[in-house]
């Protein structure tokens, strides 16, 4: 696969975001892209989702997963394949992702000597934790070949060629929350005829930081966040109601549902403190499980990653509090999972990093994902994402 006509697609795509569930242009160049190499392909699963099967003969099936969504960042690298579209960027680097898989599943279309189903997935809407629900909730798995294994890689702030892949829990799940807590709103002079919904969201959030500090054991991890107050609309009038928007990661499911428990109860308990004409509502609008390989297949994997990365530059950076929903997948499937780091940052701040600990410090200094200013550096990192994703494939194919 020549690299020139990949940096091509890439920067094509990251001129062109479009957001979750909203991947119309990139879906429609991944399935041409799988049509013209000889797979099958089914458009349109979950939504925008795209699936390409590639049939040789019996043998395992390989799942390999990349995302398409872009953020609504606006993108402040002043590369010159910059966003064209305003507010809107690939500050995750998901047309990354998007190119490795075309360009993995280019590479295996052209070598005859593997036998097996290799199916390649393109999924909307990872940013908001549900698009490998909807193409799930859409029959992916009774529409093409179910997996022996699920594969996947995600580009990181680490120097380019670095990987970093964890057997077992890597990635927290992550619990996105909508509070609306409910007063009775007024003139801001007479504060004694109302129930005012800010000083409850006030009240509120300071109470929720004892959650992690005195409800969770110190050999436990949590992390909640209050990421937005909302309420009012002008300095003397005391609103109706008031908004707050949590986010929780946690990795133990019995932690997550113990914190849930006390975010409901802590919520409830000030309102009707304060007197609250009605009780609060708390939706749950995004929600992504743990990711945590399958340790048999990591280590089963670790060799394929090595020949493309090369001796020491697999490394185990542990658990992070970052979070996917790519193991939506493997679990409505029953397929074990292998999920990796992939670095795409230039190497040169990482020169005297020797140890994961250096490369995650350093790694904390320049723009990582979700930062206006995040970009990986096309060159090496197409490249060896095509060739490790391929390799993976091909240690799982017969």
């Amino acid at each position: 696969m020549d690299p020139a006509s990949l940096r091509v697609v890439y920067e094509d795509l990251h001129r062109h975001p479009e957001l979750s569930f909203q991947e119309h242009r990139t879906a429609g160049i991944a399935a041409e892209w799988l049509r013209e190499n000889a797979y099958e392909v089914i458009e349109g699963l979950g939504g925008t989702g795209v699936a390409g099967v590639l049939r040789r003969g019996a043998g395992p099936t390989v799942w390999l997963r990349a995302d398409m969504d872009a953020l609504p960042v606006a993108e402040e690298t002043g590369l010159p394949y910059a966003s064209t579209v305003d507010g809107v960027s690939h500050a995750c680097g998901h047309d990354m992702h998007v190119t490795w898989l075309m360009g993995a599943a280019a590479e295996l279309a052209a070598a005859g000597d593997w036998h097996g189903t290799v199916v390649a997935v393109f999924q909307p809407a990872e940013e908001l934790a549900r698009g490998a629900q909807a193409m799930i909730d859409d029959g992916l798995p009774d529409r093409v070949p179910r997996p022996g294994i699920v594969l996947g890689q995600h580009v990181a702030p680490l120097p380019a060629g670095i990987i970093g892949l964890t057997p077992g829990p890597m990635w927290a799940a992550s619990d996105s929350l909508r509070v609306t807590i409910y007063g009775r709103g007024g003139h801001g002079s007479r504060p004694e005829t109302t129930v005012d919904p800010v000083v409850i969201a006030a009240a509120t959030v300071l109470r929720l930081q004892t959650i992690v500090s005195r409800e969770v054991s110190t050999t436990e991890t949590a992390v909640l966040t209050v990421g937005a107050i909302q309420a009012g609309a002008k300095h003397n009038i005391i609103p109706d109601s008031a908004t707050l928007l949590l986010n929780l990661r946690t990795y133990d499911p019995k932690v997550r549902a113990r914190v849930l428990a006390a975010i409901n109860r802590i919520v409830a308990a000030e309102a009707a403190a304060a007197g609250a004409p009605r009780d609060p509502a708390i939706v749950l609008e995004e929600s992504a499980p743990t990711l945590t390989n399958d340790v048999p297949a990591a280590e089963r994997t670790r060799p394929a990653l090595e020949s493309v990365a090369g001796p020491g530059r697999v490394l185990n950076p542990g658990p992070l509090p970052s979070s996917e929903d790519v193991q939506v997948l493997a679990t409505a499937t029953g397929a074990p999972i292998t999920y990796w780091l992939l670095g795409g940052a230039d190497p040169a701040p990482f020169a005297a990093a020797t140890t994961v600990e250096q490369f995650v410090e350093v790694a904390g200094t320049i723009p990582s994902n979700h930062s206006p200013h995040y970009h990986p550096i096309p060159d090496p990192t197409i490249a060896l994402g095509v060739q490790t994703l391929k390799a993976a494939a091909r240690e799982w194919l017969d």
